[in-house]
């Protein structure tokens, strides 16, 4: 995998929207983030821009996000939300400058379209808040974005969930938000899994739909290949009249249940206050025991 420049003091951070518009969010607390730690802010053309849910069409949105690829002066391009939408522009990009002079693409949720896409080409990406949630996030999210994107080490201790499978495991990180992976599958951006260590969270699907995606990611060979899985944020799922009987993490756990594979709950990472970094395509170790689990990003 090909890792892009860390970030440096005087560097650019072009500011763009792939997806849902973004006309009344304030975004000072993020530009006086980024120019706290020494770098510059380009907001990009899509800003502001509104049509309908989208920040402007298609081929605005295509433009702008190939603007700032092709721009030799921005170094990191930040997806400024989620929604829906990236999936629309996908087909539209040109990755031609982005090979030569790779930079880093940060976001979740529906930005996942961008992170499994750019892993199938073989290049790392930034999963992590978004300029949005900058103003709610915590700290320890704010600041596991600045040790990433400046190449510092990142790594995590966290105290043991209940539900954790105890084991190691060492491979490529890759994932996202449950529902777009699903989405892709049978798409040139569809998640590699063989080999590798999954990232999954999600928020506001019927619990019936977790079990449909997790059926489907099952039946595609996708969780028998893995070597490890990293269960994030499960936010504001909803039931139908007739519960489903199990709530979201019982789900993955009985889909995933007979693999021998260590599995980490309730990981600080999804659409949650505390969003922790994480570098898709970048080999991690794992490690679960009755104590502790630990992540580290080599």
């Amino acid at each position: 995998m090909i890792t892009p420049p860390y970030l440096q003091k005087g560097d650019t951070v072009a500011i763009v929207s792939t997806a849902r518009k973004n006309i009344d969010d304030n975004l000072k607390p993020t530009i006086d983030m980024l120019e706290g730690w020494g770098l510059k802010v380009k907001i990009g053309n899509t800003i502001g821009l509104d049509y309908y849910q989208l920040a402007g069409t298609d081929d605005q949105r295509a433009a702008d996000f190939q603007e700032q690829m092709d721009n030799p002066n921005i170094k990191a391009i930040w997806c400024v939300r989620g929604g829906y939408g990236t999936v629309k522009i996908i087909d539209k990009l040109d990755f031609t400058q982005f090979k030569k002079n790779p930079k880093w693409i940060i976001g979740f949720s529906d930005v996942t379209v961008l992170h499994s896409h750019l892993n199938r080409m073989g290049f790392e990406s930034l999963h992590a808040i978004m300029p949005v949630s900058v103003a709610r996030a915590t700290d320890e999210a704010k600041n596991s974005l600045c040790t990433a994107l400046f190449g510092e080490k990142l790594q995590y201790t966290l105290d043991c969930d209940a539900l954790n499978h105890i084991g190691k495991a060492k491979g490529e990180l890759v994932g996202g938000n449950l529902s777009i992976l699903y989405s892709l599958l049978g798409s040139e951006s569809a998640i590699d899994c063989n080999d590798k260590i999954l990232f999954i969270e999600d928020l506001d699907e019927y619990l019936y739909h977790i079990d449909r995606m997790m059926m489907n990611l099952k039946r595609n060979g996708c969780l028998s290949s893995l070597k490890g899985i990293i269960v994030g944020g499960m936010t504001e799922m909803k039931d139908n009249e007739i519960p489903w009987g199990r709530n979201a993490l019982e789900i993955i756990e009985d889909t995933t249940k007979g693999l021998n594979i260590p599995i980490i709950y309730n990981f600080p990472a999804g659409h949650i206050r505390d969003n922790r970094a994480l570098i898709f395509g970048r080999q991690i170790s794992m490690e679960v025991t009755a104590e502790k689990s630990k992540v580290v990003f080599e």
